[in-house]
């Protein structure tokens, strides 16, 4: 879906044409190298950092580890990184999107519907000989040159308005009904999944009825992603078919994002329990499973 990804020769283009785009740099790992360090080292000229804990997250607690922020926190915490309503956004990482599929569930979630994936992260775009910069992108006009003409993502310069409600959005109870009545994948490592190994969150297993879907089937060995019908093709074998409601979770919530973009890329209409495992296993009432199967 073309309103979904962007390729780094697409938006080199643009950039190029002079098109306004805010670009935003969300590079993360679980448990680093800090992704503000490696934007300071490089990233595409421009961009703002938006840090995933702070900036695509409330604080951790109760309701899990990466939990939903609150409408007013992320609404401001775009306005900071220059969003704005009404123009493009280009969202990125490294190279596989797993945390740059947050950015863009959040603001597709708050209703901003002009955000893209840079397919590919900050890797495509050097491997397509796009220049990067050092250091941190400072609040006030930008000086147009070749790549920079286009870009309006300034620290400071948004007036995004967050408004809930434009994708699927799950709690426990419901991610429970949906495993019974329909399909909920675990976006994990089959192993994190099978219960074998779990070094993030304090119990190990899956939520009972869940099938497995680890996002490293979604992308290439580049990190791009399969063709739309690669991935149609995958999840009808996982038991997307037909009119049956599909969602996914993953440890708190974040590689599950990348799984209902992967969804969305495949035509396939998703939501997402954003709480996830790490906020399932807050209950202890609740059900875990381990194992090979649902």
């Amino acid at each position: 879906m073309t309103d979904v990804l962007i390729t780094a020769g697409e938006l080199a283009g643009q950039l190029a044409a002079g098109r306004t785009v805010t670009l935003l740099d969300v590079r993360w790992r679980l448990g680093g190298p800090p992704g503000r360090e490696l934007y300071a080292a490089g990233h595409i000229p421009g961009a703002v950092f938006v840090d995933l804990d702070r900036d695509l997250a409330a604080p951790p607690g109760p309701d899990g580890r990466h939990p939903m922020p609150a409408a007013a926190a992320f609404e401001a915490a775009m306005c900071r990184s220059g969003v704005r309503d009404g123009q493009p956004a280009v969202v990125y990482d490294d190279a596989d999107a797993t945390a740059a599929a947050r950015a863009w569930w959040l603001l597709r979630y708050f209703g901003h519907d002009q955000v893209r994936v840079l397919d590919g992260g900050l890797r495509a775009w050097t491997a397509a000989g796009g220049p990067v910069e050092a250091g941190a992108v400072e609040a006030g006009p930008v000086e147009a040159g070749p790549v920079e003409a286009g870009l309006a993502g300034r620290a400071g310069a948004g007036d995004f308005r967050a408004r809930p409600g434009h994708l699927g959005l799950l709690d426990a109870d419901a991610a429970a009904a949906l495993a019974r009545d329909g399909l909920l994948l675990d976006a994990r490592s089959a192993e994190r999944y099978r219960g074998e190994a779990e070094h993030v969150d304090p119990v190990a297993g899956h939520i009972p009825g869940a099938v497995s879907a680890p996002t490293a089937a979604n992308v290439n060995p580049d990190g791009t992603f399969r063709p739309a019908a690669g991935l149609a093709e995958r999840f009808a074998s996982l038991g997307a078919a037909g009119d049956r409601p599909v969602a996914a979770y993953c440890g708190s919530g974040v590689t599950a994002a990348h799984e209902v973009l992967a969804l969305t890329l495949a035509g396939i209409q998703a939501g997402l329990y954003v709480g996830s495992w790490s906020d399932w296993i807050t209950d202890p009432g609740r059900p875990v499973a381990t194992g090979p199967t649902p």
